[in-house]
């Protein structure tokens, strides 16, 4: 599992949707998950820089895991996700600042139909207000952006996971190259 993880860490880079060393990526199995190191660069994952942690409640190697780990937990126990994946999307960060509160609607016609309105929600990093937040948002959407930070996708397996990341950025592209234009 370790590879698919690898794998979808070079896609994210490699098309721009998060710096090597920002975001991580998850997928749940049973009462564990596979999550990526803390500092950890995504496009040179191994299996060394995955760590394996309980899903219901904090254990030993949380401290090497990713910062976002608690975050990560809450949106299993709260959705029937299997993967999650966290990026730092410059369109979609850029909207969250430029939005504030609320959500952003796509105008894009797959974004309209693949995702609805994205919400935005605040919360510091790792922190468990993020965790409360996301939760709730990612109960009833496929993707949220936390307000300057970034966005989080679920899926049923990683790809699905990552292509809502790739749609998020890119109806958050076109609202504000759109909104731009109007000015």
């Amino acid at each position: 599992m370790w590879q698919e993880i690898s794998r979808i860490g070079r896609k994210l880079v490699q098309s721009g949707l998060v710096e090597s060393h920002f975001g991580n990526i998850s997928v749940r199995m049973g009462d564990r998950m596979l999550i990526t190191r803390s500092g950890s660069a995504l496009d040179e994952l191994t299996s060394d820089k995955i760590v394996e942690v309980e899903v219901q409640g904090t254990c030993a190697l949380d401290v090497i895991a990713s910062s976002e780990t608690i975050v990560h937990r809450a949106i299993y126990n709260s959705t029937s996700a299997f993967a999650i994946v966290h990026a730092h999307c410059p369109y979609a960060v850029t909207m969250s600042l430029l939005q504030g509160e609320g959500c952003i609607t796509p105008l894009d016609s797959e974004g309209r139909y693949f995702l609805g309105d994205i919400p935005i929600v605040p919360g510091g990093i790792g922190s468990a207000e993020l965790a409360e937040n996301l939760a709730k948002a990612l109960y009833c959407h496929k993707a949220a952006i936390v307000y300057g930070h970034g966005t989080f996708s679920i899926g049923r397996v990683l790809d699905e996971a990552y292509v809502l990341t790739t749609q998020v950025e890119h109806s958050c592209r076109i609202r504000y190259l759109h909104d731009l234009m109007r000015k």
